[in-house]
């Protein structure tokens, strides 16, 4: 199968591939089009964008269970002891 993207014609595989529409700001399609070289393809640029978000979100959610855990086992974090902490390591 071929498809045309930006007046050029490339074979696809069509594999279990669903297809979205994403509309893009004139900001975004310049950041897309600095992307899309080094990741293979404007597609394959909006793939990876959004893997590092769900990954992401995933470390988010980790982070977050591990202090709920710290709150549970230690009780709540100190602000003061904080405010310390980035003062002396700032």
């Amino acid at each position: 199968m071929t498809y045309t993207v930006a007046d050029e014609t490339r074979s696809c595989y069509t594999g279990a591939m669903g297809t979205t529409t994403v509309r893009l700001d004139d900001e975004d399609e310049a950041l897309l089009d600095m992307l899309a070289p080094e990741y293979g393809g404007r597609s394959s640029a909006i793939r990876h964008a959004l893997r590092h978000l769900a990954a992401d979100r995933t470390r988010r959610n980790a982070l977050h269970s591990s202090v709920a855990e710290w709150d549970a086992e230690k009780g709540p974090i100190d602000e003061t002891e904080v405010a310390a902490m980035a003062e002396r390591y700032a």
